[in-house]
């Protein structure tokens, strides 16, 4: 009999929901965001964090692991339109090619700015911007790139600065708080309604997650050391992120499904 396949993408924000996970007669699989939603679909994996645009696309086939979450109330730090000039007027716009949630809400938020630029999906960083007015950065791509622009780290992350020199970073999870007042849902757990997760991973997933977020600084240590940045600035970053996906976040998930004309109805795991 094959395996139970768990879906999850090496990112920073992420670690500390596995960091600690241990797996007995499972399999893991790690892709990106856009390659996970993929997998999921096809049924290669049969529970995956996915991206929250992909999962209010295909809830009517997708169930819901309705405690777990990876979202933000407020800044993000990972998911940056890194542009040069204002927003309103910004004509040429660089996307991630990781992401579907990132790219619908960057195009929600420039819209209501007064914002059409052209998009164009393109691989690559901070480089980029010799073409483009604003590049979208997501993930460890976007810590990195931020992390290189950073002179030192500041005691505390309210010192973060987000302009350098012609340089000005924009927090697509601030300008989503500005607006609703709410948490923005990155990714969900979710699964096909016909092939539900054994109950001994999910227990699994919340034994890592209380043991993750209880040693978050080993978590940051570690990611940090991947990555290649300052722990502090990984500490900060891990710290501001809600895992349990609590009212308030299916509150900012539904705003974000009204926002794009989708239903909301999520059906979520038999307990």
């Amino acid at each position: 009999m094959r395996p139970y396949v768990l879906g999850l993408p090496r990112y920073a924000n992420v670690a500390p929901l596995h960091h600690f996970l241990r797996l007995e007669g499972f399999r893991v699989l790690h892709a990106v965001p856009a390659e996970l939603n993929r997998l999921l679909l096809s049924g290669e994996v049969g529970l995956s964090l996915v991206s929250s645009y992909f999962y209010l696309k295909h809830q009517d086939s997708l169930g819901l692991l309705p405690d777990f979450s990876v979202a933000v109330l407020g800044r993000v730090y990972s998911v940056n339109l890194f542009h040069k000039g204002a927003l309103p007027h910004l004509a040429r716009v660089a996307l991630t090619t990781e992401s579907a949630t990132s790219v619908a809400l960057l195009k929600l938020l420039l819209k209501e700015a007064g914002a059409g630029p052209r998009y164009e999906r393109r691989k690559g960083g901070l480089e980029l911007l010799s073409a483009y007015d604003g590049v979208l950065l997501i993930g460890d791509q976007a810590i990195k790139a931020y992390a290189a622009l950073l002179p030192e780290v500041p005691e505390t992350p309210h010192a973060l600065p987000t302009r350098f020199g012609e340089v000005e970073v924009a927090d697509l999870s601030t300008l989503w708080f500005q607006r609703t007042h709410l948490p923005f849902v990155f990714a969900v757990w979710a699964y096909r309604k016909e092939n539900p997760p054994p109950k001994a991973l999910v227990q699994a997933l919340r034994e890592a997650r209380r043991e993750g977020l209880g040693r978050l600084r080993e978590v940051a240590e570690a990611e940090a050391r991947r990555l290649g940045v300052h722990p502090l600035l990984l500490q900060h970053y891990l710290w501001n992120f809600r895992y349990h996906l609590e009212e308030p976040d299916r509150l900012g998930l539904k705003a974000f499904a009204e926002a794009l004309g989708l239903p909301f109805a999520p059906a979520f795991y038999p307990e």
